[in-house]
């Protein structure tokens, strides 16, 4: 069974074992309006906790992606290539990258979905 959790920079882990897929919240989405290019890294990159990955750009703006977890890219989502507006349709099914988790007590930082909520709610 899957979980989920939330960085402060609007992006979601969800880790299944040592394996997360990561993407950017449904809030982010929202916010960003009409995704129109998602910038990913390439598979066997390594992404650093707290450093960017790349970036999605929408209509109105681009945002950078900030890693919520250090790991291994195992795979992107191609699909994201060719229609990036999915991120737009379901932010949390459309994940942007698969990682495998070098330093999963990096979760700790991490909020779970009640505390995202407060914690956009806040915002």
């Amino acid at each position: 069974m899957s979980k989920i959790y939330y960085s402060e920079t609007h992006e979601y882990v969800k880790v299944d074992g040592n394996i997360g897929l990561i993407g950017i919240s449904d809030y982010a989405q929202h916010a960003l309006g009409n995704v129109v290019y998602v910038d990913m890294p390439e598979v066997g990159d390594d992404i650093e906790a707290g450093e960017d990955f790349g970036a999605v750009e929408s209509v109105k703006a681009a945002s950078d992606l900030i890693a919520p977890v250090s790991g291994a890219v195992v795979e992107i989502n191609e699909h994201l290539i060719d229609n990036p507006r999915l991120i737009n349709e379901d932010a949390l099914s459309n994940w942007i990258i698969k990682v495998e988790l070098t330093a999963p007590d990096e979760l700790d930082s991490l909020m779970d979905e009640a505390g995202y909520a407060e914690f956009v709610s806040n915002q």
